[in-house]
């Protein structure tokens, strides 16, 4: 997302917990022209996503553009039932991946509305849209974010600020290369279920984020944008 929004011409600032990762990231970006900051922060933490919007405000000026893409999941072994599954595992997942959203969003809202303009591109998944199984706390999250966004949608029409999210499907990454890629049965099985036969690709994801924050889109909150390669359209196969 931060190549792409560097190659629209955007400035970019990226957020996270891993500074040694940001600063590489912010290297990159500056080593292809972008003018990019790395801010060390927690999306789950309130005092720290105050301290990125006054950074931001005070280096910068206005904020343009929100995505809100900060996530995180069980891993294999924590993928159990919801009478097996860890209180702890809950109660993190909730405060990165939902509350996240809301202590992101709401100090960069208030800076939107004094602009009145504004675009927030929440980051959810089909795991929203269709439970799986053994990821309740996940499933429950994603689906607080799709509502989250709508209503945020309907509070800041009057605005001008446009609120959408983007609910990806398998998307190749570290941890879903590990999880679920790098044995072919698995692979296989799990391809079983995507019509495109195939994971997603970062970019893919990417390319939807800048568009909805281009002035090709004036009409359009409250939406919800799936990309999955047709996973949940029903079954790829016939049974």
């Amino acid at each position: 997302m931060c190549h792409k929004y560097a190659e629209a011409g955007a400035i970019v600032v990226l957020v996270g917990r891993n500074a040694e990762k940001g600063a590489v990231l912010e290297e990159k970006l500056r080593q292809s022209g972008a003018d990019a900051l790395f801010v060390r922060g927690d999306a789950g933490d309130k005092q720290s996503m105050l301290d990125l919007c006054e950074t931001v405000l005070s280096t910068y000026g206005k904020i343009d553009v929100l995505v809100n893409n900060a996530g995180i999941n069980v891993s294999d072994k924590g993928r159990v039932p919801i009478y097996e599954f860890l209180d702890e595992d809950w109660h993190a997942i909730i405060q990165t991946d939902l509350t996240g959203v809301y202590f992101c969003s709401k100090q960069i809202i208030k800076h939107m509305i004094e602009r009145k303009s504004g675009r927030i591109i929440n980051i959810s998944s089909i795991a929203g849209l269709v439970p799986l199984r053994n990821q309740c706390v996940f499933t429950a999250v994603k689906a607080g974010v799709i509502n989250i966004t709508k209503a945020m949608a309907l509070e800041l029409a009057p605005y001008g600020i446009l609120v959408n999210c983007i609910c990806p499907g398998s998307i190749v990454s570290e941890g879903t290369q590990r999880i679920f890629y790098s044995d072919k049965e698995r692979y296989d099985r799990f391809m079983s279920h995507v019509p495109l036969g195939r994971p997603g690709k970062p970019e893919e994801i990417a390319g939807a984020t800048v568009f909805l924050s281009s002035d090709e889109i004036t009409y359009m909150t409250g939406s919800v944008i799936t990309i999955d390669g047709g996973w949940t359209c029903g079954f790829a196969r016939d049974f």
